[in-house]
């Protein structure tokens, strides 16, 4: 495993799960399908289980319809289309990260969000949560041709803000993010505080570092702040 550089060139997040609590939003849009079409409440820990696989698994989680479904695009834009009108309204960035990103800016180190959520809606959001210092950086599914886990959208990050990938830090909450890290040859972060389900186990996913907090992970770079 190595060791995180002292002043990374960048500092790169995933953002749903890793840098910004989004599950409740999700979670409200779920609750409101299914009692639209008369079904009870879902447990909360199951959706949020299930976030970090996108609209589609979401809808499949609400109602039953799998992806091989005629049905299945037309309740996933149902989805997207709900989305979009109250994305920002609950989510907020995890405990600590406002600070570290604070921290980041003082040292002079660029930091932003490389995601597989389409720039529809991470754009917005991103807005809305007005970090300080901005994010030098915002890379989604439209930028590139491969999502993660291909390294594409993540070099491509690096070069936005001429950072040499071995010494930029990536950070993510599922096996993808981890993987696309590490083929980008970025040093890697898992943050096990994210939306993992119960059979994930970030032991496994090959990264440099595991967390287990959003405090801890802001402790941990701050360490390597000069």
């Amino acid at each position: 495993m190595t060791a995180l550089p002292t002043n990374p060139d960048a500092v790169l997040f995933d953002l749903d799960g890793t840098l910004v609590d989004t599950a409740d939003e999700f979670a409200a849009i779920v609750q409101a399908m299914r009692v639209d079409r008369g079904l009870a409440h879902l447990d909360r820990t199951l959706i949020r289980g299930v976030v970090s696989n996108g609209a589609g698994a979401l809808v499949t989680l609400a109602l039953g319809c799998e992806v091989d479904d005629p049905a299945h695009e037309a309740l996933r834009q149902e989805f997207l289309d709900r989305y979009e009108t109250q994305l920002g309204q609950v989510a907020q960035p995890f405990p600590e990260l406002r600070e570290l990103i604070a921290a980041l800016g003082e040292a002079k180190i660029p930091w932003g969000v490389v995601t597989n959520k389409f720039r529809r809606f991470a754009e917005p959001l991103m807005a809305a949560l007005e970090f300080n210092p901005a994010a030098s950086v915002l890379i989604t599914p439209c930028d590139v041709t491969t999502p993660k886990p291909d390294p594409e959208a993540i070099l491509l990050g690096c070069r936005q803000v001429a950072a040499r990938p071995e010494k930029s830090v990536y950070i993510g909450d599922h096996q993808r993010d981890i993987e696309a890290g590490n083929r980008a040859g970025c040093v890697t972060i898992a943050a096990a505080y994210g939306y993992l389900q119960d059979n994930d186990d970030s032991d496994t996913w090959g990264a440099d570092l595991i967390v287990h907090s959003s405090q801890e992970l802001a402790a941990k770079l701050r360490q390597v702040l000069a």
